[in-house]
């Protein structure tokens, strides 16, 4: 049977005109003008044959009628937000937010993530990176990856993997016309700093035995950046060995030294003890230990 239904963006326009009583502030919500809204209440009217709305000069009124019409369609109107929401939401892919620090992002897990997809196609990653601690209080996030020694206060923390740092550069600068072969050579060498981890080369440097001045060679904004530098042959920067993997294995970075740096520190996967986690973290947290434990 032919459904008898009004024109339906007009009923729209009498819905938002009609709970405002104002034509002014119903295209103010719906982000139209204020004469289209008024155009579309009229034509609802025609169909209609009736009279919604009395206009008085400037001052608008529902009629007795309008009145009688909006209340009765009301709940129908609701009844199809409401269903519009259910579907949605049942066709939706749950979406996980995880922030990551930036260096472990881009060499580690992005080159990974396939394969949660693979394993959970039902859920979207919402990656963003930062160096600073997310601040889950206010924002909107489900995981953070953080590099640290592992205790947040009011967070659980799962360690992925150690911090484990050594010098890496190019091939061509080690066979080139530079000496590489003890520390001590490093005098002779540009060295490559990322500026939040200032104190790498000081550290490596006390452990190796070396008398180098840390302090001298070439300042870039992230770590990425400083191995970008050391595969250009610019330099010799430090390297998180379990972050460069892809690199040492391919040859396009090696290891002039066999003096490798474990420090306390660490890439964590945390999120807050109060929230818990949810069925996706649960899943994200599963996958991404056992990717850990597999790369060692």
């Amino acid at each position: 049977m032919f459904r008898q239904l009004p024109p339906l963006n007009p009923l729209r326009m009498f819905d938002v005109a009609g709970r405002h009583v104002s034509f002014t502030r119903a295209a103010e919500e719906l982000g139209m003008t204020q004469a289209a809204v008024s155009r579309q209440v009229a034509v609802l009217e025609g169909f209609l044959k009736v009279k919604l709305f009395a206009r008085h000069h400037s001052e608008l009124q529902l009629t007795d009628t309008g009145r009688r019409y909006l209340a009765a369609i009301l709940p129908a109107l609701d009844m199809i937000e409401e269903a519009t929401a259910d579907v949605r939401r049942v066709d939706a892919k749950p979406i996980l937010r995880v922030r990551s620090y930036p260096t472990f992002a881009r060499h580690w897990l992005i080159p990974r993530l396939s394969r949660f997809s693979a394993f959970h196609p039902e859920i979207d990653v919402q990656l963003t990176t930062a160096v600073a601690l997310a601040d889950f209080e206010h924002e909107n996030l489900d995981l953070c990856v953080q590099f640290g020694e592992g205790t947040w206060e009011g967070l659980t923390a799962w360690k992925l993997m150690p911090d484990a740092i050594a010098p890496v550069c190019s091939p061509a600068l080690l066979n080139g016309g530079k000496p590489l072969r003890q520390v001590q050579d490093l005098e002779r060498h540009t060295l490559l700093h990322s500026r939040y981890r200032r104190s790498d080369w000081a550290d490596w440097l006390a452990f190796a035995g070396g008398k180098v001045d840390a302090s001298h060679g070439s300042v870039f904004d992230s770590s990425t950046l400083t191995y970008q530098a050391a595969m250009g042959d610019i330099g010799i920067a430090i390297g998180q060995i379990s972050l460069l993997e892809r690199e040492l294995a391919s040859g396009d970075l090696v290891l002039p030294f066999d003096k490798i740096l474990r420090r306390s520190l660490g890439y964590y996967l945390v999120h807050p003890k109060r929230a818990g986690a949810g069925r996706k973290s649960v899943a994200f947290r599963a996958w991404i230990v056992g990717e850990a434990k597999a790369s060692k």
